[in-house]
């Protein structure tokens, strides 16, 4: 079986692969160009992430294709339904990421808490000159521990960031559709371990009256979970942090809430309008902003490309 990777994949997942016998072409070819370089080289497994789309066009115009992968979780970007009912099999790796994701969270929140997000803009342009000035205007920061954590999703990234939350001495507040309750273990660099049993809610108005830092983790949705109404129900200085989608949440609302005050900070590592941005997002000395890139450390690199591996592998043998 032939494979691309056209958006890339960890050495070790590309050696596994090539171990087992597949053979991998390494490409990136643009979406333009993509069916004719899968029909002229017979690819028979295209692995993407985020960027290369693969619609319903593409999986009729490749009858070559058996596999379509996505290094990550969300599948927004694959009609997945489409290449299932084409006999097409369709993987992800919904757990490789989520700790590097959680993490990001975190460093997000930390740096709107404590403001390093615009010391780290302001600092190389006027630390020599108005450096007392600049420690008085940051004098307003805020610790984590002992504050109201509310997660918006309950799945393998929103449980990390619960872990993390957790382990920092927050309370724990989650939102779901429905109330379901997980058992999440914590694990120590002494070999201990801690079970927590934490029980969402679906009651909106409740979790955002009392949530200090909100993360939002959920997948991608047809309308915002947050918008004006409910940015009005929320506490007075929240920080929120969105690594889910851009559209869950609105950015035009958001940035009038920020304004008022309502807001203390956000962070956004995904945009409504990617891979451009909204300048007065860009602009504006209250975010924090990442250019999606929840999911890119080496080590999710490396155990995305491991999972992929396997499953393809699984698969090939079946037929």
């Amino acid at each position: 079986m032939k494979i691309l990777a056209n958006d890339g994949i960890s050495k070790s997942g590309e050696a596994a692969l090539k171990n087992a016998g597949f053979e991998f072409l390494e490409h990136k070819v643009a979406q333009d160009h993509l069916a004719n370089f899968i029909n002229e080289n017979s690819v028979n497994v295209l692995l993407v992430r985020s960027a290369t789309k693969v619609r319903k066009e593409l999986i009729d115009a490749c009858p070559s294709l058996k596999i379509v992968g996505r290094g990550g979780i969300g599948m927004d970007n694959i009609d997945v339904e489409y290449a299932i009912e084409k006999g097409l099999y369709v993987i992800n790796t919904p757990t490789a990421s989520s700790k590097s994701v959680a993490e990001l969270v975190f460093g997000h929140f930390f740096s709107l808490a404590r403001f390093l997000h615009e010391s780290n803009r302001l600092m190389p342009l006027e630390g020599d000159t108005h450096f007392d000035a600049m420690k008085k205007s940051f004098n307003k920061a805020s610790e984590l521990s002992g504050k109201t954590l509310g997660v918006i999703g309950f799945g393998s990234i929103g449980q990390e960031v619960v872990k993390i939350g957790i382990s920092l001495g927050m309370k724990i507040k989650v939102l779901t559709r429905k109330p379901r309750t997980e058992i999440l273990k914590l694990d120590f660099f002494d070999g201990q371990s801690l079970n927590f049993e934490i029980t969402s809610t679906n009651d909106t108005d409740e979790f955002l009256k009392e949530t200090d830092f909100i993360s939002i983790n959920t997948p991608k949705t047809t309308e915002y979970i947050i918008d004006a109404p409910q940015f009005e129900k929320m506490k007075d200085g929240v920080f929120i942090v969105n690594t889910a989608r851009g559209g869950v949440l609105n950015e035009v609302a958001l940035l009038d809430y920020i304004e008022s005050g309502k807001v203390a900070g956000a962070a956004l590592d995904v945009f409504e309008n990617e891979p451009k941005p909204e300048l007065i997002l860009l602009m504006n000395p209250n975010l924090s902003l990442s250019p999606h890139v929840g999911g890119n450390t080496m080590d999710a690199q490396e155990k995305i490309g491991i999972e992929l591996a396997e499953q393809i592998i699984k698969i090939n043998q079946t037929i």
